[in-house]
């Protein structure tokens, strides 16, 4: 098989002319990459095009929980509730190196949003609408259990508290696995390449594009039957190279999320709880680090780098201190942060937190197939749905496209027989890691991140440089980034590759220098390029400082 890697990429671009696609797919999010995978595995020869990395906008900033969306359940959206409830489960079956149950504690106070009855409810329905597996359905818990779980809650007013399970993740590197499982199944994606415009049959319907390396400004010309705009908070952008939206119209709203180490805000257990404007937020342990967020606010302005205000912190930090009012959280703690815009689907009369997380797609009178809103938890199903439509037209057509596959389709990193061998499967690769030099420690966070692709990464042991300044885990992590998951920038790697930036900021910058020394010798920069990315680096990192 081709490796996805840069070497493929240039070679990739080099043929789009020659080459004839059942589907085009414009966005390289999880939602674009979940349709090329849906495609691809039906038989579609299929090609994405993503003008940033895969993951660089909306799904690598999300909140980063594979979850049914509890709070949906009182604007009455039951489909969308059971519907992503659903998908939960199927993404961990598939995926559970990535995807992690944990109980989440919902404390309900007694000026709050949730009360004892409503929440008890409320959480009943949800397992029921989720299919909830028995040993993971909802417990009501006592004032005393609520504090005895998390003694740094808020005592005054609280009334008690329900648990329940939501999956925490890693929303890049699922989107990264999906991108590679479609590559494994035949499909040809592409970063760093931007559509900057479509052309047409006779008939005057979409039927290729024009796509710029964002790299070396070269251009190419890529023939599809099918074209779909899956470009997430660029949809309308995506439309707008092709004809104006009528009917239809984004709400582009910003997400904020504040990250602590575990000694500041040292919580037992992920949290939801309100704001004190009766907004709900999320408190969330993970690796050493507590992370909160997140907001509901109207955004325009950049959407590429989305901005986080001085009046974004001070919301979350007093939502903290309100809940948590024995912590004493301030601007200085602040390790680091990030934004996300999540593209919404207008309706007239409702605030950003009150707008519905369904998904739709619609059609020009060109061909064009656009599918937007959605949530990161429900990519699967909105993939599957989209991809239906693409299969019956692409019949109409002469071309058969086989059933979805996805329901059950491992990604990469995956393939365990069932997700609770994960564990013991973590434990014996780190102890196996340790002759290659590796600590168990640092065989433990190889083996938990790659999950069954763990053997790849301990394959280019043999690649390694013994003259370079970093150390064997980061040189193995980092040559498997670029020669298995198309990483090209430092930023690629630190950011979503890895999510360092946003969980271990301190080791960024002590190994910043030497990883990008290091990409400079394997992908031979120029030094106008090394300097390029040093300051992207830069950028980003001084962006996630706030």
């Amino acid at each position: 098989m081709k490796p996805f890697s840069h070497t493929n990429r240039t070679q990739t671009l080099q043929r789009l002319a020659n080459s004839r696609y059942d589907v085009i797919v414009v966005g390289g999010g999880i939602t674009g990459n979940g349709i090329a995978l849906d495609a691809a595995s039906r038989g579609m020869k299929t090609l994405l095009i993503e003008m940033q990395d895969f993951a660089a906008g909306t799904s690598s900033r999300s909140t980063k929980l594979v979850h049914g969306g509890l709070r949906y359940l009182k604007q009455l959206e039951v489909k969308l509730v059971a519907d992503v409830g659903k998908e939960r489960a199927i993404v961990y079956e598939n995926a559970p190196h990535v995807t992690h149950p944990e109980w989440m504690l919902l404390p309900f106070y007694k000026s709050g949003t949730f009360g004892k009855f409503s929440t008890s409810f409320g959480l009943k329905v949800y397992d029921f609408l989720a299919g909830v597996k028995r040993a993971e359905r909802r417990k009501m818990l006592s004032k005393k259990e609520v504090l005895t779980h998390e003694p740094l809650l808020n005592e005054e007013g609280l009334i008690g508290g329900g648990e329940y399970v939501e999956y925490r993740t890693d929303d890049a590197r699922l989107t990264i696995e999906v991108a590679k499982k479609a590559h494994e199944q035949g499909a040809d994606l592409m970063n760093y390449t931007k559509v900057t415009e479509f052309s047409y049959d006779a008939q005057g319907q979409v039927n290729g594009v024009q796509v710029r390396d964002q790299l070396t400004g070269e251009s190419y010309y890529a023939h599809g039957t099918i074209v779909v705009n899956a470009g997430g908070p660029w949809v309308e952008q995506v439309m707008h190279l092709d004809e104006q939206m009528e009917g239809k119209k984004l709400l582009l709203t910003k997400g904020v999320h504040l990250v602590f180490d575990r000694s500041v805000l040292p919580l037992h257990q992920p949290i939801y709880f309100d704001a004190p404007d009766g907004r709900m937020i999320f408190a969330i342990p993970r690796n050493g680090k507590t992370y909160v967020g997140t907001t509901d606010t109207v955004y325009e302005t950049d959407l590429e780098n989305p901005e986080l205000t001085d009046e974004d912190k001070d919301y979350l930090l007093h939502a903290i201190t309100t809940v948590f009012p024995n912590t004493s959280v301030g601007m200085s703690d602040i390790e680091s942060t990030w934004a996300g815009v999540r593209p919404l689907i207008q309706e007239e009369g409702k605030g950003p937190s009150e707008i519905s997380r369904k998904d739709e797609v619609w059609e020009s009178s060109t061909g064009l197939l656009t599918i937007a809103g959605g949530k990161l938890t429900g990519y699967r199903k909105m993939a599957e749905e989209i991809t239906d439509i693409i299969s019956t037209k692409l019949k109409v057509q002469g071309v058969n496209a086989g059933p979805c596959v996805t329901k059950t389709l491992r990604l990469s990193g995956g393939d365990f027989n069932k997700s609770t061998d994960y564990r013991a499967y973590v434990e014996d690769r780190a102890k196996e890691l340790t002759k290659l030099g590796l600590t168990f420690q640092d065989g433990l966070n190889i083996a938990s991140m790659y999950g069954t692709n763990t053997n790849q990464v301990a394959e280019l042991v043999s690649r390694v440089n013994p003259y370079s300044s970093l150390p064997l885990a980061i040189q193995l992590t980092l040559l498997y980034a670029i020669e298995h998951e198309m990483a090209l920038t430092p930023v690629d790697y630190f950011m979503r590759r890895t999510g360092a930036i946003f969980f271990d900021i301190h080791w960024v910058e002590k190994w910043k220098k030497a990883v990008v020394e290091y990409m400079k010798e394997v992908l031979n920069w120029s030094d106008e390029q090394t300097n390029r990315y040093n300051v992207e680096l830069e950028a980003r990192l001084a962006e996630a400082k706030g």
